[in-house]
């Protein structure tokens, strides 16, 4: 394969990562929040005629449920905004963002998540947003492939002025290779590198990125 053949099918990839995520959004949105809010406007039209015709008692009830329906697609649409990029890490940075993400993930299923940032202030703001989000995949995958009882997370320079980031944890030993596609080709995106290294005591990945991607 020849270099430009490599170049296009990389951006093919990309394109179809990309597509993905669109679609997963988009079902997202569809199934969830916008199916929630439609059914909430029925109630509310079926509680204004109650009023009308002096039903009060099963107006307020109706009243009632849209109004927990309604809070509940508030907290999906604030879940989902602070996925796609949480305000502590705009306002606050990468460190206080990732730290945040920790202990929400650790109170959430009972587990320790031990964090070294050693390196965290050199990374640039799109690779921090980058990072972070595949910081929160391979959580979020540690969870799902468990549960751990202990993660530890480290964010460390490397000789040629590089960054590392490492996520291990004491869950069972991967050994799907599909479900970290999505990780490597987003790592291939930041034109840095993933190791994947399973043992019994649980399983290691490790994200290298190259100088010129981690401080941009």
């Amino acid at each position: 394969m020849s270099a430009g053949d490599g170049e296009r099918d990389r951006l093919d990839r990309l394109i179809a990562a990309e597509q993905d995520e669109r679609r997963r959004l988009a079902l997202f949105l569809h199934d969830g929040p916008v199916q929630k809010l439609s059914g909430i406007a029925l109630m509310l039209d079926a509680a204004a005629h109650l009023f009308e015709s002096g039903r009060q008692d099963e107006a307020q009830g109706i009243l009632a449920t849209a109004l927990k329906r309604h809070r509940e697609t508030i907290r999906e649409l604030r879940d989902l905004s602070f996925a796609l990029e949480p305000v502590v890490l705009r306002d606050q940075g990468f460190a206080p963002a990732l730290r945040a993400l920790a202990e929400q993930i650790g109170t959430a299923h009972a587990l320790r998540i031990d964090l070294v940032l050693d390196a965290a202030d050199g990374l640039g703001k799109t690779t921090q947003v980058a990072l972070y989000t595949i910081l929160r995949e391979l959580l979020e995958q540690s969870v799902r492939r468990g549960p751990p009882t202990r993660i530890a997370v480290a964010i460390a320079g490397a000789d040629d002025g590089g960054v590392v980031a490492t996520v291990a944890d004491d869950a069972e030993p991967e050994r799907r290779r599909r479900s970290f596609e999505v990780i490597e080709e987003r790592v291939r995106q930041l034109h840095g590198e993933v190791e994947v290294l399973a043992a019994e005591a649980g399983t290691e990945i490790r994200v290298m990125l190259p100088a010129y991607t981690a401080q941009r």
